[in-house]
């Protein structure tokens, strides 16, 4: 590589990236809304990434430093702050559906193109916006009081079929307080994913399986200790699937939980699943947001870096947020469509299980000794009143 032939990059000079044609590159994914010097939404920053691992950086992850920034430059941000009143009648109207749904579609043989077209088009979409419902409701914001809370969530998860919620909340607020932490933060891919699926065939598969990993892997990677509120969580749902096949029979289970699959399948939705933290265009961005018109079904769940930088920001006001702090979030790339997402996650050499930006815990404790001690600050930090991210 010469100063004089700048345009033929020789990759294979950032080692490991010689399974890519040299000095060629897919076209970029993502887009900024006001480019800067250092990216101008067209150029690469850097060489594509090692597909045989990890990125694996020792940088704090961004959100806390944007949060402190914006927080300096525009303290009325804390005006947003806040639970949101009307994500219960959401909850209940969609939750409405699916019962409504469950009940028309009991004697529908779940064979039947009406019914898988129903259970996509209709099931999925709702349940997706169930499944992001109880993300909202995890950070407390739809009601003042805790409990009302996760009773809320055990209300949202009852179309899912499964018990999932209580678990869920655990696991993810600790994916934002050690993000890309490798044994903690459970959204990341396993080095068993990486050395199973890392081509186009096993990323066919954790597309369209992506709901059993995220719900497998949190009991292989660290398992909780259960609660009272777990036990609640399954108590509720199973009673409420007994009531429903006892009442309107087999079919309309089988509706739900097929909603459910496909949720979390190659569905336009379910883009958002890798379109949030995998690492795109030789940049090394942990978090993107999607600005697109989708985010009108899934609680705005796509402005996520601006979730990550404010928990406690409502679904209803991350759009004022970011338009609060456009010199912060119009100069981040982020991702123009979920579909295409999934699209070019699949056939895109250049990204795959491996694309994800991974750092060690925090903790000086080495194995699992890192592990107990970033939990056990998690469950100490939880219980002390005034976090935003409390339990």
């Amino acid at each position: 590589m010469t100063a004089s032939t700048p345009s033929t990059v020789d990759y294979s000079y950032y080692g490991g990236a010689e399974s890519f044609s040299e000095g060629k590159r897919s076209p970029r994914r993502t887009e900024v809304v006001a480019p800067t010097a250092k990216d101008d939404g067209k150029s690469y920053p850097g060489p594509p990434q090692d597909p045989s691992d990890f990125l694996w950086i020792m940088t704090e992850e961004p959100h806390r430093s944007r949060r402190m920034a914006i927080l300096k430059a525009h303290p009325e941000v804390t005006k947003l702050m806040g639970h949101e009143p009307a994500t219960k009648f959401v909850v209940v109207g969609v939750v409405s559906l699916q019962i409504f749904m469950a009940y028309a579609l009991r004697n529908t043989h779940p064979l039947s193109l009406p019914f898988v077209v129903c259970a996509y088009a209709i099931g999925a979409t709702a349940n997706h916006n169930l499944f992001l419902a109880i993300h909202e409701i995890t950070h407390n914001l739809a009601f003042k009081g805790i409990a009302a809370n996760r009773i809320l969530a055990m209300i949202a998860n009852l179309p899912i079929g499964v018990p999932y919620c209580s678990a869920f909340k655990k696991y993810h607020l600790e994916h934002h307080k050690h993000l890309g932490e490798d044994g903690i933060d459970t959204d990341l891919p396993t080095q068993f994913e990486l050395i199973c699926l890392n081509n186009v065939l096993g990323k066919v598969f954790f597309a369209t399986f992506q709901i059993f990993f995220y719900a497998l892997r949190p009991g292989f990677v660290r398992t909780q200790i259960p609660t009272r509120w777990h036990l609640f969580n399954l108590i509720f749902q199973v009673l409420f699937d007994y009531i429903l096949i006892t009442t309107l029979g087999l079919n309309s289970f089988i509706y739900l939980l097929l909603s459910s699959f496909l949720a979390g399948s190659l569905h336009p939705s379910a883009g958002h699943f890798i379109a949030e933290h995998y690492v795109w265009d030789g940049l090394h961005q942990e978090t993107y947001s999607y600005y697109g018109p989708l985010n009108a079904l899934n609680y705005n769940v796509g402005y996520h870096n601006e979730h990550h930088d404010f928990p406690s920001v409502p679904w209803t006001r991350l759009p004022a947020l970011r338009r609060l702090a456009p010199e912060f979030y119009d100069t981040i790339p982020s991702h123009p469509s979920w579909p295409g997402v999934i699209l070019n996650f699949i056939r895109d050499r250049e990204v795959g299980i491996f694309a994800r930006a991974k750092r060690h815990t925090k903790s000086k404790a080495t194995g699992g000794e890192a592990v107990k001690a970033a939990v056990a600050a998690d469950s100490e930090e939880a219980s002390t009143p005034g976090s935003s991210d409390k339990e």
